[in-house]
Formats: C-alpha cells, structure tokens, sequence
C-alpha cells in the first residue's frame, strides 16, 4: 500500500509553513484520506492551502484525545470541507479536562467548542473505547493499557467534576495504525499514555511484529533523565527504521532521538511530506 504523509501543523514549520503548537497530520492513500488532529487554530488550514491541499478530500477526521492543541483547529477544518464528515474519538474527549500545576492558575485545555456547534457544521461523531477500522490496513488503538514500567500518565492532569478534581488518566488517547508492506506505521497524537505502550499495543493489535515508521507525539518534554533512556532502548529493540517524533516528544529529548538513531531519526514539522511505497 502507498502512504502519503503530510505534517500540517506542528510546533515548528518550514519555509512559507505557519507553527503553532500543536499537531495535524493527513493520510493519503490510494483509496482515502484521514485527518488525524487538527492542530490548535488556525495553522491546519493555512498549511494545507499552502501545499495547495483540498480539504473537501478527507473522508474521515480522527482525534487522538480531547486536549486543545489537538483539536482547536476542528472548526475550522470543518468550515474549509463544507460537507458532513464522520469524526472518530473516544468517548472521553468531551471530559472538562484541566492543567494544574504548582504555583500556575489552574488552566482549562479541553476542546474548545460545543459539540452542538461542531456537529452543526456537518460533525457526525464516532466515540468509541474500542478500537475501531478507518480504512483498509488502517485502524485506531482504542484504548492504550499501560505495561511498561518506566511509562506514567502526567500527573498534572485533571477532569473538573461536580464531585471535585480527580487525576486524568486520559484514557481517550488513542494512535493510528496503518499496515504497510514494509511494516505498521504508527501515527501518534501525543502518547500520553506512553509512546512505548502504544506501540507494544499495536503489535498486539495486529499481530505485526515490524514497525517500520512513528510519527507524532512521544510526551517526551519534561520526563526524568532515566525515562529518557529507558524509552531510548526500548526504540532500539523494537527496530524502528524512521522515527518522526515532534511536538511534545520537545528539542532536548528530539536532539537526543536525533544523535542516538542518526539517519533513521527526522525532526518533523509543518510541511514535511513522507512517502512510504
């Protein structure tokens, strides 16, 4: 199967490419085209005008979880494909979800729309806990379990609810998995709930040991030194031939990525094309 890859927003950006931080990626295949994130505002759009990429084309839009920088940029999208489009989730990205961190406000990074604003503009939701098939050979994680011992959701993250705060375990995080003939590629969001789970669940998933790219997210920013290194050789025993890992994977652990795995690392950004034959 031929894979086309196509970063529309991300924190940093090429030539002529607006960053925001964020992520969006499109999927292109021969049969159809997924959206999967929608960045935080306005950057999807004027990216994919950029690259003179018709919207109107994506069948499908996946959300990887309910945070803002992942979903900001829906209505937009949404505006820009003029047309009714099915959006995959998990069931949790409508939660109030909060930051709350030491000596910060408490902040709000929930989706920031309506749902009934959303599905006015042609939103047919899809939540489900599961996983779930897009296409042919691509398909979502459902629900990441947590089996590594180095991996831990962040524990400034919280769900505001009638009966107070309680910590976000953000179970609606969630990958794309698409089987090629070199090997799964994974297209991950930000991986809260591991980058190392994930992909040991998709190869559960699919029964398919080789992965041969990961693009996306790792929550790589902030994590100890130790985890650092923990994940580093976890990379290296799984084989990974390319590794596009960007937005919250942050420069310091990306420089490290870089210097560790040499050609098979790319620093992704806006406007970067992969093709994968």
């Amino acid at each position: 199967m031929s894979l086309r890859i196509t970063t529309l927003s991300e924190n940093t950006a090429g030539r002529d490419f607006l960053g925001e931080w964020g992520l969006s990626i499109l999927l292109e295949t021969k049969n159809t085209t997924t959206l999967f994130d929608t960045g935080k505002s306005i950057s999807t759009v004027y990216n994919a005008d950029t690259l003179h990429i018709d919207l109107a084309r994506v069948s499908k839009i996946v959300l990887s979880h309910g945070h803002y920088d992942h979903t900001g940029g829906l209505r937009d999208v949404l505006r820009r494909m003029g047309k009714e489009v099915e959006v995959i989730a998990h069931p949790d990205i409508w939660q109030a979800k909060y930051a709350r961190r030491k000596d910060e406000p408490d902040r709000y990074i929930g989706i920031p729309f309506q749902r009934k604003e959303l599905e006015s503009l042609g939103t047919r939701f899809k939540l489900s806990k599961e996983p779930l098939e897009i296409a042919d050979s691509i398909m979502t994680t459902g629900e990441v379990p947590m089996v590594t011992d180095f991996e831990q959701v962040d524990d400034g993250l919280f769900v505001g609810k009638d009966s107070g705060w309680q910590p976000d375990k953000i179970m609606d995080d969630q990958a794309l998995i698409i089987k090629t003939e070199a090997g799964l590629v994974i297209i991950l969001g930000c991986a809260h709930r591991g980058m190392i789970n994930t992909l040991y669940h998709a190869r559960k998933l699919t029964g398919v040991d080789k992965i041969y790219a990961v693009v996306g997210g790792s929550h790589l920013v902030g994590v100890s030194e130790e985890r650092l290194w923990q994940t580093v050789d976890a990379l290296r025993s799984l084989g990974i031939q390319r590794m596009g890992l960007c937005h919250c994977t942050d420069l310091p652990a990306a420089s490290i990525l870089a210097q560790e795995f040499g050609k098979s690392f790319f620093f992704n950004k806006a406007g970067s094309v992969i093709e994968i034959k």
